[in-house]
C-alpha cells in the first residue's frame, strides 16, 4: 500500500504553512518596496475592507514594518533636530503620531476577519471530516456485500468522486483520513470480484494521471525556484490522493518514482534554507564583530577638531561596512541594529556637545575683544598721550592673552581694533613729532641700555643674560623715536651690544634660533592674522613652561642632598630648572619680536 511522505506536510497549499516564519519575514524584508506612510494606510485599510480570503499574511506584515521603518525614521529626525537645538538627549520625547492609531485599527479589523475565517475553516473541515468517514463506512460496506457486486459498484464511484469533491479537514488528519480511504478503496478492489474488464480500465485511466504526475515531479526537480517547485510538489500531492489506485504489481513501483522525485525536491527546499541560515549567521557574526569594535572606541583623547573630523570618518567606515551586510537571524537582527545605532547616536551627540563647547568658547573670547575694541575706541580720541598710551598697550596685552574669536569674524574684529589703536597713536606722534627734545631724550635712553647691555659681568647666569637681553629689547621697544639721522647707528651699536652677549655666553644656538625666528616672523609681517596665530601658540608653550618651572620649584623643596642619590636628583632637578627659564625667556623674545611687528 502506499505511504505519504512523513517530513513535510504534503497537502496545505498556504504560503504560511510553507514558508517557515524567518524565512517568511526575510522575504518580506527582502522584497519590501519604498512607500510613504500615507501610501502604507491606504493599503492596509483597502485591505481590511477585502474578503478576509484575499488578504495576504505576507503583504500585511511587510506593510507593517515599511510603516514602523519609516516611523523609525520620523522619530531619528525629530530626535536629532531636538539634540541638535542644545537641549538634552535625555529629556527628548517624541511626537505622538495620529497615523500609528489607525495602522492598529486596521491591523485590527483584519486580525479580526482573519480569526473569523480561521474558525469557519476549522468548522468546514471538521464537517468535511465528518463527511468523509461516513463515506469510508459506506465503502467498507460495500466491500462486505459481495453478492450485489453490480448493483453496489455505481455506488462506489458515486462514493469516489463525492470523496474526492469535499473539501480539506484539518491538517492532522489528513495522513490518517487519506489512509483509511486508500484501505477501504483498495480492500473493495481487492477482494470483491467485479467486472475485470471495468476494474482493468479504471486501473489504466488512473495510472496514466499518476503518470503525468510524476512526470511533472521529476521536471520539478530541475527548477531552479526551490520555494516555487516546492510550493507545487505540494499541489501534486493532493492529486496524487485524489487519484484511485493501479494494478497491483505496478503500485509500488509507481509510488517509488513519485516518492523519489518528491525525496530530492524536499532536500534542496532543506538545502535552501539551511544555506540561508548559514548565510543570516555569518552576517550575524559580521555585524557583532563591527559592534565589538566601535565599543571598544573611546572619544575621551579627542580633543581637536581635527581628531573628532577622523572619529568621525572611523564611524561613517563602519556604518558603510554594516549597510553592506545582509540580514541576521529574525530574532537578532533587530536587537543588533538597535545596539549599533546607539554607538553611533551616542559619538554623535558628544561631537555635538564638544563643537557646541568649543563654540561657547569662541563667542566668549569675541565678547570680550567687542569690549576691547569699545574701551579703544573711547580712548582714541584722548590727548593724555602717556597715560591713554599706557592704557592702549594694557588693552593690547589683553587682548593678544585671550585666545582665537569664531573664524568668519577674526580679521574684522582685528581691523576695528587696529583701527582705534592707530588712530589714537598717529594723533600721538603728529602731536609730538615736533618736540626734538624727546628725540634727545629718546637717543639718550637708548644709548644708556646699550651701555647697561656692555657691562654686564662675566660670571653672569645664562638665564640672568637671557632676562637682560629680553628686558633691554622691551625697553628699546618701548622708547620713542630718536633723531633719525642717529636711528641706524643707534640700532646697529644696540644689536651689536646683543652678539657680543650671544658670543661671550655661548648663547649662539639661542642666537641662532632668535635670528630664525625673526626671519620667520619678517615673511609674516602684514598678514597680522598670521602673526596673532603665531603669538597664541607661543602663549600657549609660554604657560606651559611657566607651570612646569611652578611645579619644579616647588617640588625642589621636598628633594633631600643629605644621600648619593639625593644629591644626583637635586642637581637633575636644578639644571632642568634652568632649562625651563632659558626656554621661556626664549619664548618672550619671541613673543616681544611678533609684538614689535602687530
Amino acid at each position: 500500500m502506499e505511504t505519504p511522505l512523513q517530513p513535510m506536510n504534503l497537502i496545505n497549499n498556504d504560503a504560511d504553512s510553507i514558508l517557515s516564519p524567518d524565512a517568511a519575514a526575510s522575504e518580506v524584508q527582502e522584497q519590501k518596496p519604498e512607500l510613504t506612510k500615507t501610501e502604507v494606510l491606504e493599503k492596509l485599510q483597502a485591505l481590511a475592507q477585502a474578503e478576509p480570503e484575499n488578504i495576504s499574511r505576507d503583504e500585511v506584515a511587510m506593510l507593517k514594518q515599511v510603516f514602523y521603518s519609516l516611523r523609525r525614521r520620523e522619530v531619528e529626525a525629530e530626535r536629532a533636530a531636538y539634540i541638535e537645538a542644545g537641549n538634552d538627549p535625555d529629556t527628548f520625547s517624541a511626537t505622538a503620531d495620529s497615523a500609528e492609531e489607525t495602522l492598529k485599527e486596521a491591523l485590527n479589523v483584519i486580525k479580526e476577519k482573519k480569526a473569523v475565517l480561521a474558525a469557519r475553516i476549522d468548522a468546514e473541515r471538521e464537517a468535511n471530516l465528518s463527511r468523509k468517514n461516513a463515506l469510508i463506512e459506506e465503502i467498507k460496506n460495500l466491500s462486505d456485500d459481495t453478492d450485489n457486486v453490480n448493483r453496489n459498484f455505481p455506488r462506489f464511484r458515486e462514493i469516489q468522486q463525492e470523496f474526492k469533491n469535499i473539501g480539506e479537514v484539518p491538517p492532522q488528519n489528513v495522513t490518517e483520513i487519506w489512509k483509511l480511504y486508500q484501505d477501504a478503496v483498495e480492500h473493495f478492489y481487492d477482494q470483491l470480484k467485479v467486472n475485470k474488464d471495468l476494474r482493468d480500465y479504471d486501473f489504466r485511466k488512473n495510472l496514466e494521471q499518476k503518470e503525468l504526475i510524476i512526470t511533472q515531479a521529476q521536471q520539478l526537480t530541475e527548477n531552479t525556484d526551490v520555494i516555487t517547485a516546492f510550493r507545487r510538489l505540494q499541489e501534486l500531492h493532493d492529486k496524487w490522493r485524489e487519484i484511485g489506485p493501479v494494478a497491483k504489481e505496478v503500485r509500488e513501483e509507481v509510488w517509488t518514482r513519485f516518492k523519489d522525485a518528491s525525496a530530492i525536491i524536499n532536500k534542496k527546499y532543506q538545502a535552501y534554507f539551511e544555506e540561508r541560515k548559514q548565510a543570516e549567521q555569518a552576517n550575524e557574526t559580521a555585524k557583532r564583530a563591527i559592534i565589538e569594535e566601535l565599543q571598544e572606541f573611546s572619544t575621551e583623547d579627542l580633543k581637536t577638531h581635527a581628531a573628532w573630523e577622523k572619529a568621525t570618518k572611523t564611524i561613517l567606515d563602519a556604518q558603510a561596512r554594516w549597510k553592506k551586510i545582509g540580514f541576521a537571524s529574525k530574532k537578532v537582527n533587530n536587537d543588533l541594529y538597535d545596539s549599533f545605532r546607539a554607538i553611533c547616536d551616542k559619538f554623535f551627540e558628544q561631537k555635538a556637545t564638544y563643537f557646541k563647547a568649543v563654540k561657547d568658547d569662541l563667542d566668549e573670547n569675541l565678547r570680550k575683544k567687542i569690549a576691547i575694541c569699545e574701551k579703544a575706541e573711547q580712548l582714541a580720541e584722548s590727548t593724555d598721550w602717556r597715560a591713554t598710551s599706557d592704557a592702549l598697550i594694557n588693552l593690547q596685552k589683553e587682548w593678544k592673552a585671550i585666545g582665537t574669536v569664531p573664524k568668519r569674524v577674526s580679521d574684522s574684529i582685528w581691523k576695528r581694533f587696529r583701527k582705534a589703536c592707530d588712530l589714537f597713536f598717529e594723533r600721538k606722534k603728529n602731536a609730538m613729532s615736533g618736540t626734538r627734545q624727546m628725540e634727545q631724550d629718546n637717543l639718550r635712553a637708548k644709548r644708556e641700555l646699550t651701555a647697561s647691555l656692555n657691562e654686564i659681568p662675566d660670571g653672569t647666569e645664562r638665564a640672568e643674560v637671557l632676562k637682560a637681553i629680553k628686558t633691554a629689547q622691551e625697553q628699546w621697544s618701548a622708547i620713542g623715536h630718536v633723531p633719525f639721522a642717529e636711528k641706524d647707528k643707534l640700532y646697529d651699536a644696540f644689536r651689536g651690544a646683543i652678539n657680543k652677549l650671544y658670543e661671550r655666553f655661548d648663547l649662539r644656538e639661542t642666537r641662532s634660533r632668535a635670528a630664525n625666528f625673526e626671519a620667520s616672523v619678517e615673511e609674516m609681517a602684514g598678514d597680522n592674522n598670521r602673526l596673532m596665530r603665531e603669538r597664541d601658540r607661543l602663549m600657549r608653550a609660554y604657560e606651559s613652561r611657566k607651570s612646569e618651572l611652578a611645579t619644579c620649584e616647588n617640588n625642589l623643596g621636598f628633594f633631600s642632598s643629605k644621600s648619593k642619590s639625593g644629591d644626583s636628583m637635586l642637581r637633575e632637578m636644578n639644571r632642568r630648572i634652568a632649562r625651563l627659564k632659558e626656554d621661556i625667556a626664549s619664548i618672550e623674545q619671541k613673543i616681544n619680536v611678533i609684538d614689535s611687528h602687530l
